[in-house]
């Protein structure tokens, strides 16, 4: 069975030469492909990375998509000098919340066939938020003031 919540994605890595005196280069993620393809200028290629959609992230999956450039977040890290995937996602929330965490979070261009995907899923799953009723806790009335 072909689970549709997920998808297996290359992710290329360039390094890019740095005038610093502390280091001379520093990795940078320069595209996705489909698993088992190099993504264009890339020195270093993590292959079989999965990129899994959740029902809970749908609102953020549209807004991604709905942005001038959606893009697809890789959440990396140096291991031994060399970067290393920890997770990819296509999710505002989730790469701010990467972020904030203080993790390696690169945007590259989500390609076409990956946002049909996403937008497909998204549109599946969307929940409207639930409108919150007013608090009438401290609604007091005059009758109720003067009693």
């Amino acid at each position: 069975m072909i689970d549709l919540r997920a998808v297996s994605v290359a992710v290329g890595f360039a390094r890019e030469a740095l005038s610093s005196r502390w280091a001379d280069h520093a990795w940078r993620v320069v595209g996705v492909a489909p698993a088992g393809e190099a993504p264009a200028r890339a020195e270093l290629v993590r292959d079989a990375l999965e990129l899994r959609l959740h029902g809970d992230e749908a609102d953020h999956y549209l807004l991604n998509l709905t942005a001038p450039e959606p893009m697809l977040f890789v959440v990396w890290r140096l291991q031994d000098e060399v970067p290393s995937v920890m997770m990819l996602t296509v999710s505002y929330g989730e790469a701010a919340r990467m972020l904030d965490a203080g993790e390696n979070v690169e945007g590259v261009p989500l390609p076409a066939d990956l946002a049909g995907w996403v937008e497909d899923f998204a549109r599946r799953h969307y929940r409207p938020p639930e409108k919150k009723q007013k608090n009438k806790r401290y609604a007091n009335t005059r009758e109720e003031s003067q009693s």
